[in-house]
């Protein structure tokens, strides 16, 4: 059965009458969209709509089961944007899901990730009840930051009904310099050079390919009679450090093009399953090695891998013994969490306090 309320007071009294549920929003991310044994699944696709919007002090309000591509096309008219790069955009994904799921993109690089944006949440906890977290003021009394913790939080404590979030000018243009290397390690050599420079770039990602070689791919955004000095000047300092066999420069549609392209994973196999694997660049050449066959990308500096697993097994083999944690995000699935559970004993008191019944389903 599937629940889909039009207002919060439908929420609670859902949550209030279950004895499990699960949630979910445009069903997105299918592998964690999946009902893990409930009885009843709520989507909050029809709790939409954008309850207030200040330009001026570049903040919005939302419901949960907004499109993120209503809010960027409102947030467009006044030239501003979501840095954080949410992802699934065109499939029709969710605010409250790309909350839940902790969903960014390669933009996130330069100014952060959707806790770095979000202000303010409002749920409905295990009992029922609305709970409002952040604000102007972000902690509550204890310290806590709510906002910030229910990212990532999959539906676990509490289902999502309001967001605010702070928001930023958009830049007027964006160019994407592509820089093939004979290897991984020449790869993430230049990534490393670059990454201490003050070059201001929005995206850095690394895409290893199957042959040996792989790609640097790095996207600058701001003004475009600036762009073309600071593309040549990154350059310059790419040819006299390392050694590119290959630069490819995307500008206006071409750039835009490949970007959506990215962010709807279209590098990936259709029957692959998608997994995000947290990491820090200096795991990228441990963990690679493991992966040579199957496609993978490593993004936000190398702070994030995406890979495309056929064999499953296999990589929950390898990240358990990398002591690496995975989460999967296409696929069928009964468990989508992979490798080492990080932070488990905490988050099942702070479930105990916030769902002390169990109603919202989860692998905990």
């Amino acid at each position: 059965m599937i629940l889909e309320p039009k207002m919060i007071e439908e929420v609670q009294a859902a949550v209030q009458e279950a004895k499990c549920l699960g949630v979910r929003g445009q069903g997105t991310k299918p592998a964690l969209a999946m009902a893990w044994g409930e009885t009843a699944v709520l989507s909050t696709r029809h709790l939409s709509g954008i309850l207030a919007y200040e330009p001026n002090e570049y903040t919005f309000t939302a419901y949960a089961g907004t499109a993120v591509s209503e809010v960027i096309t409102t947030l467009a008219q006044n030239n501003q944007y979501l840095p954080f790069d949410p992802l699934w955009v065109e499939a029709g994904a969710t605010l409250g899901g790309t909350v839940a799921a902790n969903a960014s993109g390669s933009g996130r690089y330069r100014y952060g990730g959707v806790r770095d944006f979000i202000l303010g949440v409002s749920f409905v906890d295990g009992s029922g009840q609305l709970v409002r977290g952040g604000g102007k003021v972000v902690k509550n009394s204890a310290g806590f930051d709510i906002p910030k913790f229910m990212v990532g939080s999959l539906g676990r404590y509490g289902i999502l009904v309001e967001l605010t979030f702070k928001v930023f000018p958009k830049p007027r243009s964006y160019v994407t310099l592509q820089l093939q290397y004979a290897s991984l390690h020449a790869a993430l050599f230049a990534m490393f050079k670059l990454a201490v420079m003050p070059f201001e770039m929005d995206v850095l990602d690394l895409a290893p390919e199957l042959a040996g070689k792989a790609t640097l791919i790095i996207r600058l955004g701001g003004l475009p009679e600036a762009l073309p000095g600071r593309v040549e000047r990154m350059r310059g300092f790419l040819q006299e450090q390392t050694e590119v066999e290959t630069a490819v420069l995307l500008e206006n549609e071409a750039d835009i093009t490949y970007w959506q392209a990215q962010n709807r994973f279209d590098w990936a196999f259709a029957a692959s399953q998608l997994v995000k694997i947290p990491v820090t660049p200096k795991q990228i050449p441990t963990l690679d090695k493991h992966l040579t066959n199957t496609l993978r990308r490593y993004s936000a500096g190398g702070n994030v891998a995406w890979v495309a697993a056929d064999d499953m097994t296999a990589l929950q083999t390898t990240l358990t013994e990398l002591n690496l944690a995975g989460l999967q995000f296409t696929g069928h699935t009964d468990d989508p969490y992979l490798g080492s559970r990080k932070g488990r004993r905490f988050a099942q008191r702070i479930k105990k306090a916030l769902d002390p019944n169990a109603v919202f389903s989860t692998n905990d």
